[in-house]
């Protein structure tokens, strides 16, 4: 679900896109994008993917299964198409007829991904401790307070 669509309810044709670009990935690396934390510093696929091709080792992405019968050059075309459809702004994600023709032409010049969206930070402790007395957190300007009833 794109960060648009699940903060405002916003939807648009770029909301596939984001949708697309998370399913490659999980398909690349054979992991679900929610749910399985990859390591204490990134807490989830999309953080993963983006801190590897940041990195400039975006083929440690590439699931095991799979990394004997897709050739490199693919896969890392497939990562860089995923992550340009993840991108935190829908007026920077490409439309899906882009995305196919990405897909398709091994010899396309792609642009170099920005951030993708629901990119994770660490709260500070201060944010812990206020979350655990009043059940609620601001990461990022976002704000998420859980309301009981009485």
């Amino acid at each position: 679900m794109s960060p648009e669509y699940a903060m405002d309810g916003v939807f648009s044709v770029k909301t596939d896109a984001f949708s697309f670009g998370v399913l490659i990935l999980e398909i690349i690396s054979g992991k679900k994008n929610r749910g399985v934390s990859i390591s204490e510093h990134e807490g989830n696929l999309l953080a993963h993917a983006w801190s590897l091709w940041m990195h400039g080792n975006g083929l440690e992405l590439v699931d095991k299964s799979i990394s004997h019968s897709i050739s490199m050059v693919e896969a890392l075309n497939c990562i860089k198409v995923g992550l340009l459809c993840v991108q935190e702004s829908p007026k920077d994600r490409p439309k899906m007829s882009s995305v196919v023709l990405m897909l398709g032409c091994k010899d396309a010049s792609l642009p170099d991904p920005k951030h993708p969206g629901f990119f994770p930070t660490r709260a500070s402790s201060k944010t812990e401790s206020s979350k655990s007395k009043t059940n609620s957190a601001s990461i990022n300007e976002l704000s998420v307070t859980i309301v009981e009833g009485r």
